[in-house]
C-alpha cells in the first residue's frame, strides 16, 4: 500500500443488524419516496402494493439499501408533521420488512423521533439530510440505537438553503463542517459514519461540480462516501431538459463519482447504476 492511501485509509465495513458489511464494491442505495411531492414524479410511491413491487424490483436490479422517506425536501415542497411523516413511512417500513426480511433498509429523516420508530420498524441505517442541525436529538438517538448514520452536509432548511452558498473555500468549509459532526458522532459511540457531501444542498451548480471533480478531498476523513446525484437540478438544469429525461445524465455523473471515490451511489433507477458499477469496475482491472 502506498503511502498516500494509508494517510487516507478509509473504512470500509459497516454492521448493519449484527452483519459486518464490507463496502470494497460500492453498493447501490435506491430511493422510495412515499411523499406525494418529491421533486422527480417516478419516485413517488404510495399504494402497498405499488411499495411492494418498486422495493422488488430495485431488490432484484442490485439495490443494496432500500432509502424510504416521507419528507420531500426539495425547495417550496409541503412542511408536514413528526405525526405525518412516521404515518406514512412506518407502513412502507413494515411492509416491506416483512416482504423482504433480509434487505437492508434506511430511513431518510431529519427527525429523531421518526427515526426512531423507523429503526423500531425494521430500518437499520439513518440518512439525515440535515447532518442534526434540525433536531438537537438526532445524534444522541442514533448512538442509542446503534445503527450506522450518513451525515450529509447542508446548511440552513430546504426553504431557505438556496441563500446559504457563500464559502470561504468550499471544500475545506464543508468537509471541516462535518470532521467537527463526526467527532460529535464519534463521541457518543457511534461507530458507523457515512459522508455525504450534499450535493444541491446550499450548493450552487457551479459548486456542485467542483465537489463531483474532488469527491476524493473528502478521503481525508477516512470513512466512506456517499454521492446521491440521482436527477439532480445540476444535471438536468446543465443540459436543459427535466428531470425525468435525466437518466443518461445521472448515469455519467454516478461514473464520475465512482471514479472519484464514492463508496455508495443514491439512486432512482438501480438497473442503470449496477451496471454503471460494473463498467467501472471492468475499467479499474
Amino acid at each position: 500500500m502506498k503511502a498516500k492511501d494509508k494517510l487516507f485509509s478509509i473504512k470500509s465495513t459497516l454492521n448493519l443488524r449484527g452483519n459486518l458489511v464490507s463496502l470494497d464494491s460500492p453498493k447501490i442505495m435506491g430511493i422510495l419516496n412515499i411523499t406525494p411531492d418529491s421533486f422527480y414524479q417516478g419516485s413517488r410511491t404510495n399504494s402497498p402494493q405499488e411499495i411492494v413491487d418498486r422495493a422488488g424490483k430495485m431488490l432484484e436490479e442490485g439495490a443494496f439499501i432500500l432509502d424510504i422517506g416521507g419528507y420531500s425536501t426539495r425547495p417550496g415542497a409541503e412542511d408536514i408533521s413528526v405525526t405525518a411523516e412516521t404515518d406514512r413511512v412506518l407502513p412502507a417500513i413494515e411492509i416491506i420488512h416483512n416482504a423482504f426480511p433480509t434487505a437492508y433498509l434506511s430511513i431518510d429523516t431529519f427527525r429523531s423521533e421518526v427515526a426512531q420508530s423507523a429503526v423500531g420498524a425494521g430500518a437499520s441505517i439513518v440518512n439525515d439530510v440535515s447532518g442534526g442541525n434540525l433536531d438537537s436529538e438526532m445524534f444522541s438517538t442514533v448512538a442509542a440505537l446503534g445503527v450506522p448514520y450518513i451525515l450529509m452536509h447542508m446548511r440552513g432548511t430546504p426553504e431557505n438553503m438556496k441563500t446559504l452558498t457563500a464559502y470561504d473555500h468550499l471544500l475545506n468549509d464543508i468537509c471541516s463542517e462535518l470532521s467537527t459532526k463526526c467527532a460529535q458522532l464519534k463521541s457518543l459511540g457511534v461507530a458507523d459514519i457515512i459522508i455525504d457531501p450534499g450535493f444541491g444542498f446550499a450548493k450552487t451548480i457551479e459548486q456542485n461540480y467542483d465537489i463531483l471533480r474532488n469527491l476524493g478531498y473528502f478521503k481525508r476523513l477516512k470513512l466512506p462516501i456517499l454521492a446521491g446525484l440521482s436527477r439532480k437540478s445540476m444535471i438536468y438544469k446543465t443540459l436543459d431538459i427535466k428531470a425525468h429525461e435525466a437518466l443518461n445524465g445521472t448515469t455519467a455523473l454516478n461514473m464520475a463519482a465512482l471514479m472519484n471515490g464514492a463508496s455508495i451511489m443514491r439512486v432512482h433507477d438501480v438497473k442503470e447504476a449496477a451496471e454503471t458499477i460494473k463498467l467501472y469496475q471492468a475499467y479499474k482491472g
